[in-house]
C-alpha cells in the first residue's frame, strides 16, 4: 500500500501553496506548521535545495476523535502535505495516506477516522 497520494500541477510554486492551503481549509483543515525546507537547509547547512514546503494540516474534530481513541496518536499528527517544485512551472503536491499510517497502530477504532480523513485529503489533492 502506498503511504501517500499525489498530483502534479502546472503553476507558480507560491500560488500552488496558497491554493493547497485554501483547499485544505475548505475540508476543515488548518495549517499548524509550514516548514520551508529550502530555506531551512540553506540556513542550517548552507546547501541549495529545490522549493519544498511541508504543511502540517490538522482537522480539529478528527484530531480530537483520534486522540480519544488512541492517546499516543499525537506522534502521527498533524497530517503532512508537501508541495515541491519538480521543475519550473511543474509542482507536485502529496499528502500522507492516514489509512496507511494508522495501520501500524493496530487500533480498529482509528480505521473509520482514518478513512474519513483520507477522503478529505484525497479531495484536496484531486481538486488541484
Amino acid at each position: 500500500m502506498a503511504y501517500y497520494f499525489q498530483k502534479t500541477v502546472k503553476g507558480d510554486f507560491d500560488a500552488v501553496v496558497d491554493v493547497v492551503t485554501a483547499r485544505l481549509k475548505e475540508q476543515g483543515f488548518g495549517v499548524l506548521t509550514d516548514i520551508d525546507v529550502k530555506e531551512t537547509l540553506k540556513s542550517k547547512l548552507d546547501v541549495d535545495f529545490k522549493k519544498y514546503r511541508i504543511l502540517g494540516a490538522c482537522n480539529p474534530p478528527y484530531a480530537y476523535k483520534a486522540l480519544q481513541a488512541e492517546d499516543k496518536i499525537g506522534t502521527m499528527l498533524p497530517c503532512n502535505v508537501i508541495v515541491q517544485e519538480l521543475e519550473s512551472d511543474k509542482i507536485e503536491v502529496a499528502a500522507i495516506d492516514p489509512v496507511a499510517s494508522m495501520q501500524a497502530v493496530g487500533n480498529p477504532d482509528l480505521e473509520g477516522i482514518a478513512s474519513e480523513i483520507r477522503q478529505k485529503l484525497e479531495s484536496v489533492i484531486q481538486s488541484l
